[in-house]
């Protein structure tokens, strides 16, 4: 089955660019942080959710875009420099210039609706994305995401683990 965020994608180059592309290795960046790539990243989602690796994919890039409505377009463009290109396109498509202002649960809804997924499994998904992203970038620019994201996300990622 296509999901909705699939099916919007296929429609731009960029999925199919991000997909077939050359990826990224794994790589430190110069304060030291270990870089995943996106192949890494997805199957590290699919592992902790017990979800396929293409639900895995389709709810990474659906959490990622859904986060990006949610902070401002600095905080986008800081988070897209430490993310594999594949990752960093689903942030840039959720940017916009007007901050949505949405909860923890919200975002749950939208990526459950975007992905097909039942609530509780979007929901501990959207939670292990955070979590895989928390050891993907760097502290600085995590600590700086949550801190636009909110109380609800920090607690929702401190029970992912």
């Amino acid at each position: 089955m296509v999901t909705a965020v699939r099916a919007r994608a296929r429609a731009g180059s960029a999925w199919h660019a991000c997909r077939g592309g050359p990826r990224r290795s794994s790589q430190h960046s110069s304060e030291g942080v270990r870089r995943i790539d996106e192949k890494q990243f997805v199957r590290t989602v699919a592992e902790r959710t017990g979800l396929s690796r293409q639900e895995a994919a389709d709810l990474t890039w659906a959490t990622l875009e859904t986060l990006a409505h949610r902070v401002s377009p600095g905080e986008a463009r800081n988070l897209i420099t430490e993310l594999p290109e594949g990752l960093a396109e689903a942030v840039r498509r959720g940017t916009t210039d007007l901050i949505e202002r949405f909860g923890h649960h919200d975002s749950v809804r939208r990526v459950a609706e975007r992905t097909m997924l039942k609530e509780e499994e979007a929901d501990r998904g959207v939670r292990t994305v955070l979590a895989v992203l928390r050891e993907a970038i760097s502290e600085k620019e995590f600590n700086d995401l949550m801190s636009q994201l909110g109380t609800d996300f920090s607690q929702a990622v401190e029970s992912a683990g």
